[in-house]
C-alpha cells in the first residue's frame, strides 16, 4: 500500500504570537523541508489527486506528498506561497472564515486568539494563482462537542462564505483541532463537501477515508530526523486504522466538560492551556 505523507502546517514565520508558536515553523526551516521533499524524489500533488485515488482508484506518482496549511495566517502570503511558487508545488489552504482580516484591519467572529490573518483580497488572489482554498469552519470550535444546530452553522456557513467570496464551489474541509466523529463527518458530507482532513499524525493512503484524511503535523520542535523519516515513508502508521480507545475517551471527556460550561482549554484568553491539554491543534 502506498503511504502518502500529507503534511499539516500552521504559521510559517520568525515572529509568531505565543499561542501559536509551538505550531509555527520558521521560514528558513520550511524552505529546507521543501528541499528535502525534492531531494527525496517526492512529487507534491494536489490534495484532490489523492482524493481521486481514494474514490476512483486513479493512479498516483510513485512517491507522492501533499501540503496543507490550516487557519489562514497572513504569513502564507509572505513566507509560504513564494516558496511554493518557486518550486511549482501545489497546496491546500484551509480558512477559518470568521478569522479573516477585514478591510478595517480586524478579524471577524472567531475563537482563535489574535494573530495576523489573511484578508479576503489575499485569499482571492491565492485562489486565482492556483492554491486550493478549503474550509476550516466559521469560528474554529471543537465540532464533535457541538449540538447539531450549531454544528451545521459552522459547516454550512463556512462553505457559503467561501463560495460567495471566491465565486465558485469549494470542495475540501478540515476539522478544527482535528476533531470529528461519525455525526460530524455525516454533516460535512451532507453539506456538500467532497473531502475532509483530520490530524491522526499518520500517513494517508489511497485506502484512506476521504472524510478522515490523515495528516502529519509539522511543529516548531519537529526534529529534522523525524521529518526526514516522514519524507522517506517511515515513523508513523498508515491509514486507514481503527480509532483508538483513548481517542474516544478523550472525546467523551471534552463533551462532558463542554456540557458543564467549562470546555477543555477554557475561553480564548487561555490559549496555552488549550494547546497543552489537547496535545495538538489544527
Amino acid at each position: 500500500m502506498t503511504s502518502v505523507p500529507v503534511f499539516l502546517y500552521h504559521a510559517v514565520t520568525d515572529n509568531p504570537p505565543a499561542w501559536i508558536a509551538p505550531f509555527t515553523v520558521r521560514p528558513a526551516r520550511f524552505a529546507a523541508q521543501l528541499d528535502r521533499l525534492t531531494a527525496a524524489g517526492r512529487t507534491v500533488i494536489p490534495l484532490a489527486e489523492l482524493v481521486a485515488a481514494m474514490r476512483h482508484g486513479t493512479s498516483l506518482p510513485s512517491r507522492p506528498a501533499v501540503l496543507t496549511f490550516d487557519d489562514g495566517f497572513a504569513d502564507f502570503w509572505r513566507s509560504v506561497y513564494p516558496q511554493l511558487a518557486t518550486r511549482g508545488f501545489p497546496a491546500t489552504l484551509y480558512i477559518t472564515t470568521g478569522a479573516v482580516r477585514t478591510p478595517g484591519g480586524s478579524a471577524g467572529e472567531s475563537l482563535l486568539p489574535p494573530a495576523d490573518m489573511l484578508s479576503w483580497r489575499q485569499i482571492r488572489t491565492l485562489d486565482v494563482a492556483g492554491v486550493e482554498i478549503g474550509g476550516h469552519s466559521r469560528t474554529h470550535p471543537q465540532l464533535d462537542t457541538f449540538p447539531r444546530r450549531k454544528l451545521v452553522d459552522e459547516i454550512v456557513g463556512c462553505r457559503e462564505t467561501l463560495e460567495n467570496e471566491l465565486g465558485h464551489r469549494v470542495s475540501t474541509f478540515a476539522y478544527p483541532h482535528g476533531y470529528s466523529d461519525a455525526r460530524v463527518r455525516r454533516d460535512v458530507h451532507a453539506a456538500g463537501w467532497g473531502s475532509a482532513c483530520e490530524v491522526g499524525n499518520a500517513f494517508s493512503s489511497p485506502r484512506d477515508n476521504p472524510f478522515r484524511i490523515s495528516r502529519l503535523t509539522v511543529r516548531a520542535d519537529t526534529p529534522i530526523g523525524v521529518f526526514q523519516d516522514w519524507v522517506d515513508g517511515r515513523g508513523a502508521r498508515t491509514a486507514p486504522f481503527r480509532e483508538r480507545p483513548r481517542t474516544r475517551a478523550w472525546r467523551l471527556y471534552r463533551r462532558a466538560r463542554s456540557r458543564l460550561g467549562t470546555p477543555v482549554g477554557g475561553p480564548p484568553s487561555e490559549p496555552r492551556r488549550s494547546l497543552s491539554e489537547a496535545g495538538g491543534r489544527s
